[in-house]
């Protein structure tokens, strides 16, 4: 018996009739059970509801961490994730409101959380579980068992890590220059530019295929940034996974695992990907915030000890991928609460990332875009994107600027001299033209060759100064 054919055979044998009649009752029984939706499942009952969570009894002899379940009440059917089994109920934390679920209510195990993405997919907005909100047409389903699974790739399976490429943001390119298969942190306060600069980024023509992880967003700025940001050009290539900030904290836990998922299968294709994240640090949070109402304690500023099991989990998928595939290039958005860089989670992402770029408030009160500290930023495969000439020139520039920083104060003061100090008198001529040099918005052209464009600049501003 094969799915989806009939059994039914046309014959001009009265003989056939009884028979002919027998196999269509058959085949309306055999269609009825064919619908998973009317075969008899195994489920349980809400027994208790918090504002975040309830717990199912009935469930636990069958249940598996991570499954996803369904729960039918009188708001209609509402999915949600097990998160917790105990001897004789299971918590859940559900993807929409837990106030729509009912003491009684059935719930019904569905197992994990497929995700097959579809090259359909670029170009589109989608959720946390996979379903368009962009106002498109439905979403190319491939068979469940193409479905992504996230498996890391071993750690001497995968391809090294060796070409660099240009971003066409100049204080990057120049100063922290990245790989294929790098992962970077912006960490910055809010309000500072971090969104603006991410945007640069995921325009970069390197890449083949862009996935951007809007975690916690502001709902109101979603469109903004994928249409007038972003633009329709880089859109195109582009696949963006929302959970905005009003979202439950599942679909904010979700939707990073989703945007991985996306990217891991455009990277087995062959594909160079770039994943932007914006942030991890909302990721955290939701972490958190699931992680606390399963009872966890917590362990640093609130923080229960599997947040910082989950991190490494999530960001050590991105990276080169094994050999005869593409790779997952991930810039990863790092919101510094409070402007403390020694936040938990900042200096816990800090340690799993290949480098991390500074933005300083500082230098965006002073006007200057990107608002990169190009002294606090560091990029750990820099060596491999840069020339001995250009590694070079990069130690002399950031000797120059620490010069010129530092003795900022002093010269405030005005006991800066000029004549007693070459090596500052240089700097406080050459500083000021190379922080203008960098400074570039999203509406400037991509830079084609950083270090050239800094020297013209440079050229072009210290003649004119002696033409004075």
């Amino acid at each position: 018996m094969t799915t989806g054919s009939s059994l039914l055979r046309a014959s001009d044998d009265p003989a056939d009739t009884g028979r002919t009649d027998r196999l269509a009752a058959l085949e309306r029984v055999w269609r009825r059970f064919d619908d998973p939706q009317a075969l008899l499942s195994r489920g349980g009952r809400v027994a208790e509801i918090s504002p975040t969570h309830y717990k199912v009894r009935g469930l636990s002899g069958i249940a598996r961490l991570g499954d996803i379940v369904e729960q039918r009440g009188k708001a209609g059917a509402r999915r949600g994730e097990i998160v917790k089994i105990g001897s004789d109920e299971v918590v859940v934390a559900p993807f929409e409101r837990s106030a729509d679920a009912g003491i009684g209510d059935a719930v019904f195990r569905r197992g994990p959380l497929a995700v097959a993405p579809h090259v359909s997919w670029r170009g589109r907005a989608i959720d946390a579980l996979t379903r368009a909100i962009d106002g498109g047409p439905s979403l190319a389903r491939p068979n469940a068992a193409n479905a992504v699974h996230g498996a890391t790739p071993g750690a001497l399976s995968r391809q090294r890590v060796g070409t660099g490429f240009l971003t066409g943001v100049r204080v990057i390119d120049i100063f922290t220059p990245l790989c294929f298969g790098q992962r970077l942190g912006i960490f910055a306060g809010s309000g500072v530019g971090k969104s603006t600069l991410l945007a640069m980024l995921a325009g970069a023509e390197a890449f083949d295929t862009v996935v951007v992880a809007l975690i916690g967003e502001r709902g109101r700025e979603v469109r903004e940034f994928l249409e007038d940001t972003i633009g329709a050009e880089s859109m195109a290539k582009t696949v963006a996974v929302v959970a905005t900030s009003d979202e439950s904290a599942m679909m904010r836990r979700r939707a990073p695992d989703t945007a991985m998922c996306v990217a891991e299968h455009f990277r087995d294709q062959g594909h160079r990907v770039l994943l932007v994240l914006d942030s991890i640090t909302r990721f955290a949070h939701a972490l958190r915030e699931v992680a606390t109402g399963t009872g966890e304690p917590p362990v640093a500023r609130g923080y229960p000890a599997s947040v910082f099991t989950d991190l490494p989990k999530l960001l050590e998928r991105a990276g080169p991928g094994a050999e005869g595939k593409g790779s997952i290039t991930a810039i990863i958005s790092v919101l510094v609460d409070g402007d403390d860089h020694n936040d938990p989670v900042a200096d816990s992402v800090r340690g799993i990332l290949d480098g991390h770029v500074v933005l300083d408030r500082a230098i965006a009160e002073q006007g200057r875009y990107p608002p990169v500290n190009p002294l606090s930023s560091i990029s750990r495969l820099a060596d491999k994107a840069w020339s001995a000439e250009q590694r070079m020139l990069v130690t002399k520039l950031k000797s120059m600027i620490a010069r010129f920083e530092d003795t900022r104060d002093i010269r405030l003061l005005g006991a800066y001299q000029t004549g007693a100090d070459t090596e500052l008198d240089i700097a406080v001529r050459q500083v000021p033209l190379i922080y203008e040099a960098l400074t570039q918005s999203p509406r400037d052209r991509a830079s084609a060759d950083p270090f050239a464009d800094l020297a013209r600049h440079l050229k072009g501003k210290l003649n004119g100064d002696q033409g004075d």
